[in-house]
């Protein structure tokens, strides 16, 4: 950077002067990778050290002084006595175009440099007093810091054209490539890890994807799953567990987006891998694998710069391992069928010895022996329905049925299973399924809780589950993500010999629907935007998807409601959808017309928060609040209680205007 530009950027420069510490470090005390929260300013006041911002050595003497921008690394290992004064500010210029060039071109803000001021006493001497000044704490003195803020630049810069100092343009790209390594299993978006930089997004955007090739969060999406792809294969942790240990609270996004970049699903990866490994003779450990150790491993996502990848996952505590193997449970199903197979003779025999002459008329009766009539009896006792895994055999009239996840297609139809996975608390369906025996999370089932319950038919949402499952009892496959409601519906109508049941639920439904969007278009509301988000006071999830629940496939699929043009394009598939977060600084540019926003116990409060007050659709009461236990769901029954729910709020918010 050219000199006069550094001079002129800090001409315009808006500072907020933010800490002054005095330290004092002993001979051999270390201080080791400090992340700047700011840029900063450090002066060496007397002893010796080695300095290294993010990979530059300093050999620092009295006087030494060095600047570094937010985010950059510093270790300090002391030889002597070492004091200093460490001084942190915020700097931005207004928004004129050629400033923004400037800071495009290179922000002195972000420098990297380190020198011996051959005059520095003007410059401790603004340090000591400004130091002072900030201990005491009040505004009026934090006033007179910032002039002497200005008047420590000022000087800074006098020497900088006495003596030549070599200005380092910071290496952003691989600062933000080592904060995503580090802060990955957090909430982050491109805005707020733009933000730690100092950059606008949109630069940052464009600078990361050309240096590259990747853009921020794809960069961010491909490491986290480098992780949850190493616990899927070294440990038996839960799907849920590795999902939030890798930055994702819903176990059901994760699930997606490992299919989408994987082309299968989490569990259907892990078993086989595992095959893989135990066919090569390398059978994994779980003993010294689990969540929460520091495990080293080298993981180049891109090939991009070796020294970015060597990392460790750790910090957060120890998850509850699981050991349930498929050889555990082929085992335990052999010894049910065996314990079956035993108490069948021995009820036989029994009933041979008590009831000698009637068994031998029985057993000697030609109709009773007949294969053509036991095999019409067989036929009339079942129905053979085909799937993606081929035809299977099912009872006609199962009476202990299995369900997972697609528990209010069963509902709907009339059928009350003897278990299913967990359910929670809020959903539509919650309470006609109350006394159900919970056989684990629909995704990662208990094969073992399942036989207890001594099923004679399972349905499955997905392949990978129908895969654990399919030597238990009859299963059949309904692999939700692959079928339409209408089709999904049908089929398990099939299944159950309701088709006609099954036909006339959808029939209501669109009926219902048709009923829906005729009001909805009488009071104008289907020419509106809707935004569906979910998180907090930092961030929000923004839905750009109608698959996503949160009321997305009722609100952009069914209803045809259109969302802000920034979300519909990824709606539409013109771009790739992300399910990304956005500070809520930037939540304004995705809002549309009406939000929804779903909410559960315990969700922050926004009601005090200025940006979230300034946004339109907040202020003029066109916000929906909506349970995520009652809209997590996309079963038939679910969707039926959520177009009510939708249409209902949507013509109250504007009939009351």
């Amino acid at each position: 950077m050219k000199l006069e530009d550094h001079i002129v950027a800090w001409n315009y420069a808006a500072v907020k002067v933010l800490d002054i510490r005095h330290a004092v470090m002993e001979p051999g005390d270390k201080l080791q990778g400090y992340i700047l929260p700011a840029s900063g300013f450090i002066y060496c006041v007397r002893g010796t050290a080695s300095l290294n911002l993010n990979g530059i050595e300093y050999d620092a003497d009295r006087h030494f002084i060095m600047h570094g921008g937010k985010g950059m690394r510093l270790s300090i290992e002391v030889r002597k006595v070492f004091e200093y004064y460490l001084l942190f500010y915020r700097a931005s210029l207004p928004g004129r175009k050629d400033l923004a060039r400037l800071l495009e071109r290179s922000n002195p803000f972000r420098m990297q440099y380190g020198f011996e001021s051959l005059e520095p006493l003007p410059l401790q001497y603004q340090l000591m007093a400004m130091e002072q000044l900030w201990a005491q704490g009040s505004l009026l003195e934090r006033i007179q810091v910032k002039g002497l803020f200005h008047q420590f630049i000022h000087e800074l810069l006098k020497q900088f054209t006495k003596d030549g100092i070599d200005l380092r343009q910071p290496d952003v790209i691989g600062q933000v490539v080592r904060y995503v390594e580090e802060h990955y299993r957090h909430n982050l978006s491109l805005e707020s890890i733009a933000e730690q930089f100092n950059y606008s997004p949109r630069h940052l955007s464009t600078r990361f994807k050309g240096e590259t090739g990747f853009s921020v969060i794809e960069y961010l999406i491909r490491f986290r799953l480098q992780h949850a792809e190493a616990l899927l294969r070294c440990t038996d942790a839960p799907l849920r567990d590795i999902a939030e240990e890798v930055g994702y609270s819903d176990v059901y996004y994760f699930s997606r987006i490992f299919s989408k970049y994987y082309g299968q699903s989490p569990i259907r990866f892990r078993k086989e891998s595992r095959q893989v490994s135990l066919s090569e003779n390398r059978p994994f450990t779980t003993a010294r694998f689990s969540i929460g150790e520091n495990i080293s491993s080298r993981y180049n996502v891109f090939e991009y710069d070796n020294h970015y990848h060597n990392k460790i996952i750790g910090g957060s505590s120890p998850m509850r391992i699981t050991k349930t193997s498929s050889f555990i449970v082929a085992m335990l199903l052999s010894f049910t069928l065996l314990l079956s197979a035993c108490g069948s003779a021995n009820v036989a025999s029994n009933a041979a010895n008590s009831n000698g002459s009637k068994a031998s008329e029985v057993t000697s009766s030609p109709a009773n022996n007949s294969t053509a009539t036991d095999n019409t009896n067989k036929e009339a006792q079942t129905r053979t329905i085909s799937t993606i895994k081929g035809d299977i055999v099912v009872p006609a009239n199962p009476e202990r049925v299995v369900v997972l996840y697609l528990q209010g297609d069963l509902v709907a139809l009339g059928i009350k299973p003897v278990g299913t996975s967990s359910v929670f608390e809020g959903a539509a369906f919650a309470e006609e399924l109350g006394g159900i025996e919970n056989l684990g999370s629909w995704y990662e089932p208990n094969p073992e809780a399942i036989m207890a319950v001594k099923p004679d038919l399972i349905i499955a949402a997905s392949e990978e589950t129908y895969e654990i499952l399919k030597d238990i009892a009859p299963t059949v496959p309904i692999p939700y993500e692959k079928m339409a409601t209408d089709e999904r519906v049908m089929k398990i109508g099939e299944v159950f010999g309701k088709e006609k049941e099954a036909q006339a639920l959808l029939d209501n439904f669109h009926e219902k629907l048709e009923r829906s969007k005729k009001k909805l278009d009488e009071l104008g509301i289907l020419d509106k935007t809707v935004t569906i988000i979910e998180g907090g006071k930092k961030e929000m999830a923004v839905i750009d998807s109608k698959l996503y629940g949160r009321g997305s496939q009722i609100i952009y699929e069914y209803l045809g409601l259109k969302a802000p043009e920034i979300l519909q394009k990824k709606i539409d598939g013109r771009e790739k959808a992300t399910g990304g977060f956005v500070s809520l600084e930037v939540l304004p540019e995705y809002i549309g017309d009406i939000v929804f926003r779903s909410v559960w116990d315990g969700a922050d409060d926004l009601s005090d928060n200025p940006i979230w007050n300034s946004i339109p659709a907040i202020k003029e009461g066109r916000l929906i609040e909506i349970g995520f236990d009652f809209s997590y769901y996309s079963d038939i029954y679910s969707l039926d209680k959520q177009l009510d729910f939708v249409v209902e709020k949507l013509v109250s918010a504007y009939e009351k205007k």
